[in-house]
């Protein structure tokens, strides 16, 4: 398409024509520009989230910096894009590749996607979050990806003196008839251009693609499953040596004095002891020595922000917060309270960073979601001005959430500084569980009014301890607005309602946030307020169905407002063989979400007869089993489906501990739980043997959120099918938060000791 041609009528240049730039560099580089229009075509009754929902703001924001995110053509034939999102094991490296891969004509084995050190000028575009990563980018890679593959093509057709439409390109080489084939690599000079131009492009057709929608193995999987990977403390910083902190016994205690200082500097390895904002860090030579350090610490700890507190307290203040529902209705009414317990949100890699604080600069390498905010928070904790602190990102081990925080980033940059030398800083596994990132107690109130077989009125209060959002959309201005009074209070309002939909057509539907307490460390745990949220509304759907005699799953389908939900739904119920005889004791339960302009279903079987909730298991809690489950999802186009389904398998199993098992005892200002060893996410005793997971046929052009998309409606089907099975609604989660079933461990020291004979776990 010449520069000159015409531009259709209504001033954008239609679904699949694109202007980008083609920018100022050696070898090949280029970008894209772009808008959007956000619609809710097709949907009936339509809420605010039809039109503009979470998503689609962080979408927005994203776009008046895409042109800054470039694709290079390197002169060895590979292709270079460094994505200014965090890789934590969701697999967008993956499916980015894939995006690059499809437009360019190149093996997806050529295209190397490496992580963008923190960009403030990128503004609200280096935020991973909200599963938006690739809805965000699909445009803006494509374009720039489409833009190269045009340039090299027009610098194939000048060396082989041929027209453009005579040439052909596949895997990475432009061929044309009589002459030999030019790879990329050796156009990747002669298609780079001395100025930055602007460029229209079309990009490929649906019909087109050879890669996108087609299930692909991870670009990383080798060196994943090899020890290959590189985290950051894989990184060999010179001189940074492993370093740990000493940390109070209650949440965000504080030091007053530490007796022994002399003694333990003297320790063996030992290289310095230093206190700073959150404890006393010791650097050693190896992480041994830090332990043992740590643990010989004698430190006299100020009161914490959430002293003397516990899940009784907590759930007293939040009681006493939750907003009125208004007088009670003359129709016949359900009115029921539910309650969320605490939530670890450690990550599998627990917590940690490199920092080099020496000369007035600062370099950091942690894997952190929100970068940017990293960098100018660090910047000033330190005292340094912006340019003089470098933040580049690793990947990370597991996330969802946890890593929008970088709090051991900020450790590490202050120890560094204190001290005048490099560190390698880690939390230990009981520091991520007591004082790490948790997802906020709550209670969501529900009511729901119906007369005969209609719904007519459907209101939820959710009541929540302080959800820190103080990441804002990955730079300091919303961070900001996210951390003062009242501010705070308004972006989380923002964030609920921008997230949160009815996708029933229940009559009048409102929902209300009221958060308290700010004392924990809280965060935006994978799906943030939607499976407590969805829990208990797809609940008070079963009771619903029970008052009007209808089937659980029918009313969901007579209710629901797309065609796109109802044929999920359709779907898990025809896979699931809903409705088929069970045991006594065991149950079917379904559920629906929709989110990040996504749709899912679930069907679970759950399995709550006493021979199986009784079963022994050393040091854990058993109940109720998953024994089979079966997902439909359908994000409008799935790039790689087969890393949706990995996601979705990722999601369920989140649920199922949400529903049953995981969560955090809170007793004198202190967390119970010290180790996974004793925070019960779903094990192998509670995975179903019995897994069908379905992508759905491409509704749309483009793709929706996938990474959190299924937690929601997994905790819901788990939570129906233990209702239907026992008789009685749960109202209480997890089901089992109320078995301790293991001897908390000592908060003093703060580090456990290690099990030093494990023939004792032996069968």
């Amino acid at each position: 398409m010449s520069d000159d041609a015409p531009v259709p009528s209504d001033g954008g240049f239609g679904r699949r024509r694109f202007l980008g730039y083609v920018l100022a560099a050696p070898t090949l580089a280029t970008a894209a520009k772009l808008s959007i229009a956000p619609s809710a075509e097709g949907v009936v009754s339509p809420q605010p989230t039809d039109f503009l929902d979470l998503n689609d703001l962080m979408t927005v924001a994203a776009l008046p910096t895409s042109h800054l995110i470039t694709v290079q053509v390197n002169t060895d034939g590979t292709v270079s894009f460094a994505l200014p999102r965090a890789e934590v094991g969701q697999g967008i490296t993956t499916s980015t590749a894939m995006l690059i891969a499809e437009e360019m004509d190149v093996p997806l084995e050529r295209v190397k996607v490496s992580l963008a050190d923190a960009r403030p000028e990128l503004l609200f575009n280096q935020l991973t979050g909200g599963s938006n990563t690739t809805i965000a980018t699909f445009d803006p890679i494509r374009v720039a990806a489409a833009i190269a593959r045009l340039r090299l093509l027009a610098a194939a057709a000048a060396e082989l003196g041929v027209a453009t439409s005579d040439l052909t390109m596949r895997d990475g080489v432009v061929t044309a008839p009589g002459h030999a084939g030019l790879d990329i690599g050796a156009l990747a000079a002669k298609a780079a251009s001395s100025r930055t131009e602007q460029v229209r492009v079309t990009l490929k057709s649906r019909e087109d693609f050879t890669v996108i929608g087609t299930p692909r193995n991870r670009v990383d999987a080798l060196a994943a499953v090899t020890g290959r990977k590189t985290f950051a403390m894989d990184l060999q910083i010179p001189e940074a040596k492993p370093t740990m902190v000493c940390r109070p016994p209650t949440i965000n205690g504080t030091v007053r004095s530490v007796a022994n200082l002399a003694t333990v500097r003297a320790m063996p390895g030992v290289t310095d002891v230093v206190t700073i904002s959150t404890g006393v860090a010791v650097r050693a030579e190896t992480f041994g020595q830090c332990i043992d350090a740590v643990r010989a610490l004698q430190v006299a700890w100020g009161p914490g922000t959430a002293e003397g507190k516990s899940d009784a307290s907590v759930l007293d203040a939040l009681r006493r917060a939750e907003l009125p529902m208004g007088l009670p209705p003359l129709t016949p009414t359900i009115d029921t309270r539910f309650t969320f317990h605490f939530r670890s949100n450690s990550a599998l890699e627990t917590n940690c960073a490199i920092a080099d604080v020496r000369g007035g600069r600062a370099e950091i390498w942690s894997s952190l979601k929100s970068p940017i905010v990293a960098r100018q928070k660090i910047a000033a904790r330190l005292g340094l001005p912006l340019d003089a602190v470098t933040v580049h990102v690793t990947e990370g081990g597991g996330s969802f959430g946890r890593r929008l925080f970088f709090d051991a980033a900020l450790e590490a940059a202050e120890v560094s500084q204190k001290i005048g030398k490099p560190v390698k800083l880690m939390w230990h596994r009981a520091d991520d569980s007591r004082q790490g990132r948790t997802h906020p107690m709550a209670l969501s109130r529900v009511r729901a009014t119906y007369l005969g077989s209609s719904v007519l009125g459907f209101k939820q209060v959710h009541t929540s301890v302080a959800t820190d959002l103080g990441h804002g959309l990955g730079e300091m201005i919303t961070a900001l607005a996210a951390s003062i009074p009242v501010g705070d209070l308004a972006f989380s309002e923002t964030f609920f309602q921008l997230s949160q939909t009815m996708p029933y057509d229940f009559g009048v539907s409102n929902r209300l946030l009221n958060e308290t307490d700010k004392g924990f460390n809280t965060g935006s745990m994978r799906n943030v307020y939607s499976p407590d949220m969805t829990c208990a509304r797809e609940l008070v759907v079963d009771r619903l169905a029970a008052r009007m005699r209808k089937d659980p799953y029918q009313l969901r389908r007579d209710s629901l407002r797309t065609d796109r939900a109802r044929a999920v739904l359709d779907k898990v119920a025809e896979a699931g063989s809903w409705g088929r005889r069970l045991p006594a004791g065991v149950a079917q339960g379904i559920a629906f979400h929709d989110e990040y302009r996504s749709v899912s279903a679930v069907l679970v079987e759950l399995d709550c007869r006493p021979e199986t909730v009784g079963r022994t298991i050393r040091d854990a809690v058993t109940g109720p089993r998953v024994t089979k489950a079966v997902i439909a999802v359908d994000v409008g186009l799935a790039v790689n489906p087969r890393g949706l389904e990995a996601q979705m398998m990722g999601c369920l199993m989140d649920g199922i501990a949400l529903a049953l098992t995981s969560s955090l005892h809170l007793r004198d200002g202190a967390f119970l739980e010290a180790s996974w060893d004793n925070y019960f996410y779903t094990r192998q005793w509670n995975t179903p043997p019995d897994l069908q997971i379905i992508v759905m046929p491409p509704t749309t052009g483009d793709p929706g959120g996938a990474g959190e998309l299924g937690v929601a409606a997994s905790m819901a089907a788990v939570a129906c099918a233990y209702g239907r099975a026992t008789g009685t609604m749960p109202t209480t989660f997890p089901i089992n938060h109320g078995t301790l079933s293991f001897e908390p461990k000592p908060t003093v020291p703060p580090i456990p000791q290690s099990p030093t004979n494990g023939l004792d776990h032996v069968r």
